[in-house]
């Protein structure tokens, strides 16, 4: 089956069905690379170690929320 016959076939799909087809498409997309998940654990643990060293300092969460509300 060609792409062209794919998209065919699914815009005549009822709209539940358009959903349910969108959603399982995007879940297969979203996942994640292994490399970049060790990555991001490495980060997170070298920046709770900084912190807990005093090397890096927190910001509280009403000073962020208050700096993405002004944005």
């Amino acid at each position: 089956m060609t792409i062209k016959e794919i998209e065919k076939k699914t815009l005549a799909l009822n709209a539940l069905d358009k959903i349910h087809l969108v959603e399982k498409l995007l879940s297969s997309l979203d996942k994640p690379d292994p490399e970049i998940e060790q990555a991001w654990i490495k980060e997170a643990e070298e920046r709770f170690a900084a912190y807990e060293k005093g090397e890096l300092k927190a910001i509280p969460l009403e000073k962020v929320l208050r700096d993405i509300k002004r944005k």
